[in-house]
């Protein structure tokens, strides 16, 4: 029996709520995928509560995880690598090296980076020393990245307000030829009234995919969305139509974050699980 696609998840993760790694293992375990989680940070919970407990991985810790991950032959067998929130300059650093050996023994695999460093009202949330090295040594690696508009300025100096600019972005970003680049949550010229964007580049050409713009703020989107569009590509959908059924879950998923009251992303809508269990069910029983 053929074991299935294995994404090695690098990123933040919370004992309570949905950020991180707490927010992209579920959905792509239940979409049959399997995933082995390596925390770059442990928390109690999201910065919207009154406490917050935990904190960064020591720096030797974490380079045991990647060890650890490596004598076990996971890096030989990933399909695909998934990177997001690092804590430290020495962790990321350390992340883009262990990108940078497991594309030497396994070149099949795939890079996602989602470079996860700041947004819109808040501006750069990690420190420059960071940014650096997402930009220096995690960018140029990666096969796909998932940056916001403020990430995508921050990044290139380009700013999104019209969809060609992407192609300036990746360009100034650094991005392999071949890689593919996906701006999410775009105001552009022309997006209609009440939608927001995302436009997806690469050798392909660019392509634009609005959706309905949700009434609120949520952590955890960028976390769930590049693990959205990950069990997309596992399942084999072309990268587009991966995009596009990312953003209907998405829009589940935040529906239910408003329903409830959450601060962070949902994961308990009926129709976005049941979508998610039929990529991993046989073609005859869905």
């Amino acid at each position: 029996m053929q074991r299935p696609p294995l994404v090695i998840s690098i990123q933040s993760q919370v004992v309570m709520g949905q950020v991180g790694n707490s927010a992209a293992a579920f959905p792509m375990q239940a979409a049959g995928l399997e995933v082995a989680q390596i925390p770059t940070v442990l928390l109690s919970n999201t910065p919207f509560y009154p406490t917050l407990r935990g904190g960064s991985l020591p720096e030797e810790f974490f380079a045991d995880l990647l060890r650890g991950a490596e004598e076990r032959g996971l890096t030989e067998r990933a399909a695909y690598i998934l990177t997001g929130y690092v804590s430290s300059p020495a962790i990321a650093e350390m992340t883009a090296d262990f990108v940078a050996r497991a594309r030497a023994v396994n070149p099949r695999l795939t890079y996602i980076c989602d470079p996860v460093m700041g947004d819109t009202k808040p501006g750069l949330y990690v420190p420059e020393t960071i940014a650096r090295v997402i930009c220096d040594r995690l960018l140029p690696q990666a096969d796909i990245a998932t940056p916001n508009p403020f990430e995508v300025s921050y990044l290139s100096g380009v700013t999104m307000t019209h969809p060609e600019d992407i192609l300036e972005a990746a360009r100034k970003m650094r991005l392999r030829p071949e890689a593919r680049l996906i701006a999410t949550g775009c105001r552009l010229a022309g997006t209609p009234e009440g939608m927001i964007e995302t436009v997806v580049h690469g050798p392909e050409g660019t392509s634009r995919h609005p959706v309905t713009l949700q009434p609120a703020h949520v952590s955890g989107t960028g976390d769930l969305f590049a693990a959205l569009v990950t069990v997309g590509l596992a399942r084999g959908l072309a990268l587009a139509h991966a995009v596009d059924h990312a953003q209907v879950q998405m829009s589940r998923s935040i529906a239910r974050s408003i329903a409830l009251g959450l601060p962070e992303v949902a994961l308990d809508d009926p129709a976005f699980r049941r979508d998610l269990l039929s990529f991993g069910m046989p073609a005859a029983l869905v």
